[in-house]
């Protein structure tokens, strides 16, 4: 979805409002926002989180075109911390001001001090953590699925090692739904994975709030799954109020209700560096 005809130059989004919003980007890239999600955008989806790392030139791409544009962030669900390691986004030339918006917005880590923000976690977090083990054992779904923690701020499960990854997914939404009712907490899932997390804290609310900080007058937010669609949201309404964005999805069969919506669709981290790249090349 999107079409170019070479390495070099850039596709075109498939929606109006897609076409405005790169117009607006390209018209005056010193007041766009550009944010991304980390895993399965910057950085390929691999078995295990904690072996992801970026694509090996998705920092050379975003340090080349960062200093062309107003901003650039990264908005994850992951502690800031994490994603700042395993992105090598710390003490980069060209990425002095980025900005790494962890736990959906919860944490804040500035290039610029290289230090994390973070209120206090949700009481609940902690609650769950203790019950999710017996939880999981009782369950026979619970087998081959793993628990990973997200520094007090949520926790996640994931189910892509199981022997039968959707079916263990599946099984697993509706009990964990209920742990995280009584302890305050909603379930948002993704890609196998669910994770149990306090309300309000979402990749809409973390990039709405941060492009009106920063006063941007364009917006492209790239993700690859559901937990990026409150961001995808967060654009609509921004375009509705003025402020033309562009939506990138960076292609995945998993996850089809991104793609249907985005107005350019890339193909995996791989697209999204050439993505980069092509705006770089177009800003001179």
């Amino acid at each position: 979805m999107g079409t170019h005809t070479d390495m070099d130059s850039l596709p075109v989004p498939v929606t109006r409002a897609g076409r405005e919003g790169l117009a607006a980007i390209l018209d005056d890239p010193g007041k766009a926002v550009l944010a991304f999600d980390f895993d399965g955008t910057l950085a390929p989806i691999v078995p295990d989180p904690e072996q992801a790392r970026a694509h090996p030139d998705a920092v050379p791409a975003l340090a080349a075109l960062a200093p062309k544009v107003a901003s650039v962030a990264v908005v994850t669900g992951r502690p800031a911390e994490v994603a700042v390691r395993h992105g090598g986004f710390a003490g980069v030339p060209g990425l002095e001001h980025l900005v790494v918006l962890g736990h959906y917005g919860a944490e804040r880590w500035d290039a610029v001090s290289g230090e994390v923000s973070a209120p206090a976690p949700h009481p609940g977090v902690a609650a769950v953590r203790a019950e999710l083990p017996g939880l999981l054992e009782r369950s026979g779904a619970g087998e081959g699925a793993w628990i990973e923690e997200k520094g007090g701020f949520a926790v996640a499960v994931h189910t892509r090692r199981a022997a039968d990854p959707q079916a263990a997914f599946e099984a697993l939404r509706e009990p964990l739904t209920g742990l995280a009712t009584r302890h305050g907490l909603i379930v948002e899932p993704g890609r196998l994975v669910l994770e149990l997390r306090p309300p309000g804290m979402d990749k809409g609310v973390a990039l709405t709030r941060y492009v009106r900080e920063t006063g941007a007058s364009a917006v492209l937010y790239a993700g690859d799954d559901l937990g990026d669609l409150p961001a995808y949201a967060a654009v609509d309404g921004l375009r509705s109020e003025g402020t033309p964005g562009l939506l990138v999805c960076s292609g995945s069969d998993e996850v089809t209700e991104l793609s249907r919506r985005a107005d350019l669709v890339v193909d995996g981290p791989a697209g999204v560096v050439r993505l980069l790249s092509a705006l770089t090349a177009q800003l001179g």
